[in-house]
């Protein structure tokens, strides 16, 4: 592929899949919060001797936000996927989410791959722009065998959650060109450096198309040195719709030196073969739930009570 030719952003047309412009709609939090800045300025011009009370509802409102933000896998901002969509209606899709993140490294992920492999699992991995840039190679070598390649932002800055909307832009769709050219498909979702962010990026990830997703546990294996105890926090509760979190990039090493992740890895993936579990991407996810949508419809409209059951792409989100 040609590394100097980025291929388009394109944008389906509306109605279609995940993957196109979506309309913003703030979430009851979003509009309490505007609702307590109108009332404060309005009691302001009304009683201006008030501006403690005022001072604080605003304050208060501005610390809730402050603690959705810092929440990976609250909703209170935005849509969030902390869980695969439940879209199955005849028999249970037993499959889990692998999500892996801050790559690609050229040590750890090539090795990530062959496990993958070995154990004919599927994954998810949350790139960064500036690092997918240096070693286009692995991300091709992603796709091609059978992953999917998602935003995980162009420079992963510390102080991501600290951008205005013209910097969030800036960032995520920077990473959106940078990984559509060297994948060759357009990323569907993205997930914020550390899982911290603002109130201001649903709106973007909306004009770029985007849907955020977290995670339905973490190993922390960007700081835990024992493979066996990150396992043990991936695989507590494990069930079907969970998505599990790892990392490539900015693994942590065992008294041996070897990435952490490596050995996680392999006792989650034994566990999920062992029960069962089929391991799937998150844009595979939505086309099994878009695919369990079109049976429902046609199942009930098929049905004595003849009806149809009409649902919006977004509502997968």
């Amino acid at each position: 592929m040609n590394a100097k030719t980025p291929l388009p952003l394109a944008r389906p047309p509306a109605g279609s899949p995940p993957g196109s412009a979506r309309r913003w709609r703030p979430t009851p939090l979003i509009t309490g919060t505007i609702a307590v800045h109108a009332g404060a300025a309005a009691a302001l011009i009304a009683q201006p001797a008030c501006w403690p009370y005022a001072a604080g509802a605003v304050a208060a409102s501005h610390a809730v936000l402050t603690a959705a933000g810092l929440w990976p896998r609250s909703a209170w901002l935005g849509p969030n996927w902390t869980s695969l969509p439940d879209g199955d209606c005849i028999g249970e899709r037993r499959e889990i989410a692998i999500t892996i993140d801050d790559g690609p490294d050229p040590d750890v992920t090539p090795r990530v791959l062959d496990l993958l492999d070995r154990y004919e699992a599927h994954a998810t991995f949350f790139c960064i722009g500036e690092t997918a840039r240096r070693y286009p190679s692995i991300v091709e070598a992603i796709v091609t065998r059978g992953h999917a390649v998602e935003n995980h932002s162009q420079h992963h800055r510390h102080y991501f959650s600290l951008l205005g909307p013209r910097g969030l832009q800036r960032e995520i769709e920077a990473a959106q060109y940078t990984l559509t050219e060297l994948s060759g498909t357009v990323p569907l979702f993205f997930r914020a450096p550390a899982g911290l962010r603002n109130p201001f990026l649903e709106p973007v990830l909306c004009r770029l198309g985007l849907q955020l997703a977290s995670w339905t546990r973490r190993g922390f294996d960007t700081r835990t040195s024992s493979a066996s105890v990150v396992a043990k926090r991936l695989l507590d509760g494990l069930a079907p719709r969970d998505i599990l979190l790892l990392h490539d990039g900015h693994a942590a090493r065992d008294m041996q030196g070897r990435a952490v992740v490596l050995e996680a890895l392999e006792l989650v993936l034994r566990a999920a073969r062992d029960a069962q579990l089929r391991c799937t991407t998150l844009r595979d996810a939505i086309a099994h739930a878009s695919e369990t949508t079109a049976t429902q419809t046609v199942a009930k409209t098929a049905g004595p009570h003849s009806y149809e059951v009409h649902r919006h792409p977004d509502q997968l989100l």
